[in-house]
């Protein structure tokens, strides 16, 4: 058993293979542990830190310390580019430990589910688009290109506050799109922004069989574009009505509404044989609650605060390769 500073205590994980490790304070000694991903003990509490240099690990080793818990850790290795370690107590985290955790710089926490979704076995993530896959509104982008920007986005604000209702705020934006040339369409589609963290999700996701879907109330266009580009499985959004080269303000066909999306979770489903447990959902906005909730682990990205609340996790700081952390990596045999 050894004695451990801040600065030895992720050498000792990295490097070292002794099962047991101390910190030593004038006051106590508190004794650590080590387990693999697929063997954490059972019954107590999983948290995961997340994070994007190793410069805060000794942070993370002084927290460990401050926390006086006797923890089992563990190293959580994805392909998507972040670092994680994840703690575990024979007990639930208190209010005040979970506060010193969330506390951390540059540090993402999680509690993680009793029964997260597996990694490795079949699943399903089906994603919002505007400001979840992709880091724009693509409403709000049309319009600025056509001259009425300020107006749509002061609207497409209140439906994703839950303030308006969706179909109804789609069609009067929409509308104002009237007799925009159709060209801005392609002119936005060659430089959408993909959401941060996007493509790696995504690729480690899909390593492991996963479906993974776009459902938004944006624009068939742009849907299409991220379908092609990230290989989806699908991708639902509304048709933009085009006549003679203009945008005619008009959507046509069904309306990708908060409904749809959830239908969408349940029917991507059972279309692929994605067993309870394992069907995700990621969304902002508001009109994502009923898609969030709909699915088994529901995700809240950068979101707003109706959504926050509906949602099983909220990644609040960190980008879109933090989910593949949220999940369990189990053993072949599980």
């Amino acid at each position: 058993m050894e004695s451990l500073s801040h600065t030895s205590l992720f050498s000792w994980l990295i490097n070292e293979d002794t099962a047991r490790y101390q910190f030593h304070s004038q006051t106590l000694t508190q004794t650590l542990s080590r387990h693999v991903e697929c063997q954490a003990p059972q019954g107590g509490a999983r948290l995961r830190l997340i994070y994007v240099t190793r410069d805060v690990e000794a942070e993370i080793a002084r927290a460990i310390s401050q926390s006086d818990l006797s923890l089992s850790l563990a190293l959580i290795d994805r392909n998507s580019g972040l670092y994680c370690i994840e703690l575990c107590s024979d007990e639930p985290f208190s209010l005040t430990h979970l506060q010193l955790f969330s506390s951390l710089d540059k540090v993402e926490a999680f509690s993680m589910a009793a029964e997260p979704p597996m990694l490795n076995s079949p699943g399903l993530l089906v994603m919002d688009m505007d400001s979840t896959a992709i880091e724009i509104e693509c409403i709000d982008e049309l319009a600025a290109m056509a001259g009425v920007g300020e107006a749509v986005a002061e609207v497409t604000e209140r439906a994703m506050q839950g303030e308006l209702d969706f179909e109804e705020s789609l069609r009067g934006r929409v509308s104002q799109l009237t007799g925009a040339d159709e060209s801005i369409i392609q002119t936005l589609c060659d430089k959408l922004p993909l959401m941060p963290g996007l493509t790696e999700m995504v690729d480690e996701l899909q390593s492991h069989d996963w479906r993974v879907v776009v459902a938004s109330g944006g624009f068939t266009p742009f849907v299409g574009h991220l379908k092609q580009l990230l290989n989806l499985d699908a991708a639902y959004a509304n048709k933009l009505d085009i006549e003679e080269g203009k945008l005619v303000g008009t959507v046509s066909g069904q309306v990708v509404d908060a409904q749809f999306k959830a239908d969408t979770v349940q029917r991507c489903a059972q279309l692929w044989g994605i067993p309870q447990g394992q069907r995700l959902a990621i969304g902002d906005g508001a009109n994502d609650i009923p898609m969030i909730e709909a699915a088994d682990y529901g995700i809240a990205y950068h979101a707003k605060p109706k959504l926050k609340q509906s949602a099983d996790v909220s990644i609040s700081q960190l980008d879109l390769r933090v989910l593949p952390y949220l999940l369990l990596l189990g053993s072949i045999s599980s």
